[in-house]
């Protein structure tokens, strides 16, 4: 997290809340002090108000799409990193973009059911990444995927 100025999330990432904001009460599912600590945009298909919260976080939420999200999150971010947080469909529309660099993928054997698949479709190596890193620990596999630069 140490070099990362923005952060963008998918609407399911930031909460349960579907449809309409019915008012402000959700504020994320992390209580008053997200683990963000920078600007954080959320995409999502209906207007609200950003929402700031404790250790620098504040929510933005975006209507206008990947693209748009990306570029206020780069002007939030100056010289540091964007990072895309999630969840699989929001990962999927920016690689589909080919607006993602580098993927990071910390793979648990935890079953959770069916969930939504983050590769189906994708050709990654096509894409031009490749695995530049990877290690085991006690709780993961960490494998870091990066996009060849031409």
């Amino acid at each position: 997290m140490e070099n990362f100025g923005a952060f963008i999330l998918g609407r399911n990432m930031f909460g349960p809340v579907r449809g309409p904001w019915q008012d402000d009460s959700w504020k994320g599912w992390w209580g008053p002090n997200p683990p963000y600590h920078a600007p954080t945009f959320v995409l999502t298909h209906y207007e609200r108000e950003p929402l700031v919260m404790e250790g620098g976080t504040t929510f933005y939420f975006v209507t206008g799409g990947v693209e748009e999200a990306l570029r206020l999150a780069k002007q939030a971010a100056g010289d540091k990193d964007v990072k895309i947080g999630g969840g699989v469909s929001t990962v999927r529309q920016y690689l589909q973009a080919g607006l993602i660099d580098s993927l990071h993928f910390a793979l648990a054997p935890v079953a959770l059911g069916q969930g939504e698949a983050l590769l189906t479709g994708l050709d990654l190596p096509a894409l031009g990444f490749s695995v530049t890193e990877h290690e085991a620990t006690e709780h993961a596999t960490h494998v870091v995927l990066e996009k060849q630069r031409i």
